[in-house]
């Protein structure tokens, strides 16, 4: 406030004194913003540096150490860990076939490094493997900012990570969000839900699974991905999409609403889907996570709990619900609150009446350290006064303290076995706080449409059915009534936004905001226009499901064509109507509308692993000289190639083709892995489309350890792929096959190139203006930007582009990953706006 006052008489003095002083008085005002602009941080604590924050709660402390929640003598342990800054961790994917030979890379070529290495005369700590993650592909360190500045070392090793994370070969995750996948125990035929998934690291770890003992093709299973927060879901797109896999799907609902989504039967009818794995790591209120958002000793108070237990239980009621019987449901929270966490599955097992259990899981993991749930605790108020029961609560207080809050019987919490669930606590492992409990269903839930049906036919069957305990229509009507809402829920899925009833019960049907339409799904049909001068050009075999590629519109020329699994066909269309899809699918071709090439659509580097082994043409297999050459030069002459590959080439027809380096025909003994690789054929030259990201992790597989050197080709710049091509001798035809039509595909594929988070496979010189930040060391605030990639013939033509008003999505805390803060940028509104102008505007939108 005293700086807009500040502002405004400065702007009124300076137009007094003189209308030539227009520059300095705008000099001035800036100057001025900006001291406003900090006085307001440092009132608020908004933005302000976190080492300014005193790490100290004393309502924190108090109201813990009531709850018991650490066993005295290891309170001070607990706490001081506490104030500590969280090591960072990262773990290498599991699904690819590099994975092994990654990590041998990084042991080999940055882990030694760090041998004999000190800072100020203290040696540089390695890296260690986390003991419970399978297979060393989990790793934890400690990297500061001044360490990796004063090492060359930590810094080969820290760009590394940045690269390798952009490829999607590693993930850079909190420790114990690692967790709640692994207890999952997902397979490759599993239907698998994660409820509250944003900002997406425990997805992308749920798709890896997935993909585990597959190299190429597709499982038959799914993962859906649902946020509440239509934004955040768009941060999710940039994370599954690392992954190019065909079996994922995002989407927009309230968790506490999700809807039933329907597949067709045997005979044709609809059925609702039941998952075999359900995941909620719910909102909760972050405790957990001090750690690393230090801002939470500032801002906690005892109703940052209270407020989210409703919430929380209905959450996990649903997925409770959408749970196949003898599925595994997975709970999870970064909060140390007994409200949040033993409380919620207490209520939950409640209603379930034995239809629901807790799994034993602690021979799960071996060599984490836990904490066993707590059986009983107290309701505390934010004044500091204690309930034990809900009867002592007087009436004003019970409109924010409900009776699921309080702890059960000390026999019932015996029969629910509560200490099942399993507690992390920071002084443990040097991790963050978490907590985790994995359910079992055994039976069908008593408010069911299955179960009422099992009982109605015991009743039918029995001559004494009227008699029997639990089945007279008194008591029926009366469960019938206490699960009401569930039962709606099944029945007719309804949906509302996460925050809006976030104190208090939903109504009966909350109201859905659909927000901004996404783009359609459209199925090629098995007589599609397009889809045999492909499937000739390429040597598609017979057996492959065409009818499961798709585009983003119903008119006008098919830009981008993406393959899903016949599950995702199937939800796509069965529920277009009822589910709010946001992307789903890998992108396999894209439109080049190269002369002189028999077919209009080039290959995706993205969908490659995908729909290689259903190619029979257009393949050329070369060495790992080759290998090098090809990422290492921009659009080099076939003459720079060995003998073989340049006779390879010369057979072969223009446009798009795929190159393999299969180690094994060389030397059946070598430990090198298989590499495919999307490229094109020129008159004259070659070239590779694959992002840089992938251009750094295939030489690092190929045993360059240094690709710093070839972070940009020679040659190229951020608009010139099309020129960098023709001053090195490459064909028109060969800058031509970098080229993306502009034309939007009917109802706007530009815009869905946003939705789907799909971008041209290029190396980031190649796609105009695509402009994506790196991932920042610091997790508390990792901002990824993605603009929709403009389609250009050269630098200077202008691209039409559809939606350009920018929306900066708002970074919020994430349940179970902590606050991994990412911002997605959109476009709304039509223009025509030049490649630079847009790189400009986008400039200036990030200085502001």
């Amino acid at each position: 406030m005293n700086g807009d006052l500040h502002m405004f008489f400065l702007a009124r003095f300076a137009i007094r004194v003189n209308s030539n002083s227009y520059k300095l008085t705008l000099f001035s005002l800036r100057q001025t913003s900006i001291m406003g602009r900090r006085r307001f941080k440092k009132q608020t604590g908004r933005g302000a540096d976190y080492g300014e924050i005193e790490r100290k709660n004393k309502a924190f402390e108090e109201y813990y150490k009531e709850q018991g929640i650490v066993p005295e003598d290891q309170w001070d342990q607990f706490l001081e860990t506490l104030k500590t800054n969280l090591p960072a961790t990262f773990r290498i994917t599991g699904f690819r076939s590099h994975a092994k030979h990654l990590l041998k890379f990084l042991k080999g070529h940055y882990f030694s490094e760090l041998l004999n290495q000190t800072i100020d005369g203290v040696p540089v700590e390695r890296p260690q493997p986390i003991t419970w993650y399978p297979d060393e592909l989990a790793w934890v360190f400690n990297l500061t900012r001044q360490n990796i500045r004063k090492i060359p070392a930590l810094e080969k090793l820290h760009n590394f990570l940045v690269t390798e994370t952009e490829s999607g070969n590693i993930s850079r995750q909190e420790a114990v969000s690692m967790i709640p996948p692994l207890l999952m125990d997902v397979q490759s035929h599993h239907k698998v839900l994660d409820m509250c998934a944003a900002p997406g690291s425990k997805t992308a770890q749920l798709i890896e699974m997935l993909h585990a003992d597959m190299t190429q093709g597709w499982p038959e299973g799914f993962v859906i991905a649902n946020d509440a927060d239509n934004k955040r879901c768009y941060i999710m797109v940039h994370q599954a999409k690392r992954l190019n896999s065909p079996c994922c799907m995002i989407v927009n609902h309230d968790a506490s609403f999700f809807p039933n989504i329907k597949v067709l039967d045997s005979d044709k009818k609809p059925k609702s889907i039941k998952y075999d794995r359900v995941l909620c790591d719910v909102p909760c209120s972050g405790d957990g996570t001090m750690r690393k958002n230090v801002v939470i000793w500032k801002k906690w108070t005892v109703y940052s709990g209270l407020h989210l237990h409703t919430l929380q239980q209905r959450i996990l009621k649903r997925g409770v619900e959408l749970l196949e019987v003898g599925g595994r449901l997975v709970y999870s929270t970064c909060s140390f609150n007994p409200l949040e966490n033993e409380a919620v599955i207490a209520s939950v097992l409640k209603q379930c009446q034995g239809a629901v259990e807790l799994v034993d899981v602690s021979n799960e993991l071996p060599g984490l350290k836990r904490h066993p749930g707590m059986t009983s605790w107290k309701v505390i108020t934010e004044k500091a006064e204690v309930f034990t029961d809900y009867e002592s609560i007087p009436e004003g207080k019970r409109s924010k303290i409900v009776r699921s809050m309080f702890p059960p019987a000390a026999d019932e919490a015996k029969d629910m076995q509560l200490t099942r669930c399993v507690r992390l606590l920071p002084h443990h492992q040097d991790t963050g706080g978490f907590f985790v409990a994995v359910l079992k269903k055994t039976q069908h839930l008593p408010w069911s449409k299955e179960a009422k049906k099992i009982t109605q036919n015991e009743v039918e069957s029995s001559e004494a059915g009227a008699d029997m305990p639990g089945n007279s229509k008194e008591t029926t009507k009366k469960d019938q009534n206490a699960a009401e809402g569930s039962v709606e829920a099944e029945e007719e899925p309804s949906s509302s936004t996460g925050d809006k009833h976030m104190g208090e019960p939903p109504s009966k049907k909350a109201r859905y905001n659909r927000g901004f339409k996404e783009d359609p799904f459209v199925f090629f049909l098995e007589d599609e226009q397009v889809w045999p001068p492909i499937r000739k050009f390429y040597g598609v075999d017979e057996t492959f499901p065409v009818t499961q590629l798709l585009t983003r519109c119903y008119v006008g020329k098919k830009r981008n064509v993406y393959l899903v699994n016949d599950a995702m066909k199937q939800i796509l269309q069965t529920n277009e109507e009822s589910l709010k899809v946001i992307n789903s699918g890998v992108k396999a071709w894209c439109r080049s509308d190269a002369k002189g090439v028999d077919c209009d659509f080039r290959l995706a580097q993205d969908g490659i692993l995908c729909i290689f082994p259903l190619l029979s043409e257009r393949k050329l297999t070369i060495s790992k000289d080759d290998v090098i050459t090809l990422l290492t030069q921009e659009n080099p002459f076939y003459h720079k190639f060995t003998n073989e590959t340049q006779q390879q080439i010369r057979d072969i027809s223009q446009g798009s083709l795929i190159f393999i380096y299969d180690p094994k025909q060389s030397d059946q003994n070598s430990e090198d892995v298989a590499l495919i690789i999307c490229g094109w054929k020129g008159k004259t030259s070659v070239r590779s489309f694959v992002s840089k990201g992938d251009r750094h992790h295939i030489l690092r597989m190929c045993g360059v350890a240094d690709t710093a050197i070839y972070a940009e080709k020679p040659g190229s710049s951020r608009n010139g792929g099309n020129n960098a091509a023709a001053s090195a001798g490459g064909s028109e035809e060969a800058s031509t096959g970098e080229k993306e039509v502009k034309e939007t595909d009917g109802s706007g594929e530009a815009k869905a190139e946003a939705s789907t988070g799909a971008d041209i496979p290029g190396d980031g010189v190649l796609s105009g203006d695509k402009i994506e930040c790196d991932s920042t060391e610091n997790e508390t605030a990792n901002q990824t930007r993605s603009v929709v990639s403009m389609a250009t013939d050269n630098p200077e033509q202008k691209a039409d582009v559809q939606d350009e008003k920018v929306e900066e999505a708002v970074s919020s805390t994430q349940q179970g990953d902590g606050a991994m803060a990412e911002g997605v940028v959109r476009t709304e509104s039509k223009q025509t706006v030049t490649c630079s102008e847009t790189s400009e505007a986008v400039k200036e939108m990030d200085t502001k």
